[in-house]
């Protein structure tokens, strides 16, 4: 383990010295990802990207992506472009990036199956503002919005969240 790791606790993510209150999936943490599955992959797994809402935010880092009003992420497991960013319009299953929400107004993109995906082993696993307190997510990690700010803003190259395989269902 590095220092400046994200490490998932049953007390929240541990970083810099901090710990964030944050939620997982629904189904809990696994090492059997599936498609639909509702569980966090449990693993080792890097940061890889930045997406932020240009409307609702200034850039949060250098590095961050904005989200533009077609901006999607295929789910698909039949698609060619499965767990990746895809642009409207576009045929097969997809979550839509740009939400009337503000949970993606900020999303930190982890490499679960990525950038070589398998069909069926699981889509779209980010770091992103939670619906509210306590409130299991679709597999990514949720924080809240302020907490989900200073850690991006934090950020290094390298950087990875440790997910272990033993993190009970509830945070």
């Amino acid at each position: 383990m590095k220092a400046a790791d994200l490490v998932l606790t049953p007390m929240g993510l541990r970083v810099r010295g901090r710990v964030l209150p944050c939620t997982i999936g629904r189904g809990g943490v696994t090492r059997r990802k599936r498609e639909g599955d509702g569980a966090t992959p449990a693993g080792v797994h890097g940061i890889v990207g930045c997406l932020y809402r240009p409307d609702r935010m200034v850039r949060p880092v250098d590095w961050a992506l904005p989200i533009g009003p077609g901006d999607l992420w295929s789910d698909d497991p039949k698609a060619p472009d499965y767990n990746k960013m895809v642009r409207a319009p576009y045929d097969f299953s997809h979550e839509r990036l740009r939400r009337a929400d503000p949970m993606y107004d900020l999303v930190l993109i982890m490499d679960w199956n990525w950038p070589v995906s398998h069909p069926g082993m699981g889509s779209a696993i980010f770091v992103h503002a939670w619906r509210r307190p306590g409130a299991p997510t679709a597999g990514c990690i949720a924080m809240s919005a302020p907490d989900l700010l200073w850690l991006t803003r934090g950020l290094r190259h390298a950087d990875r969240v440790i997910v272990p395989e033993t993190l009970s269902k509830t945070l």
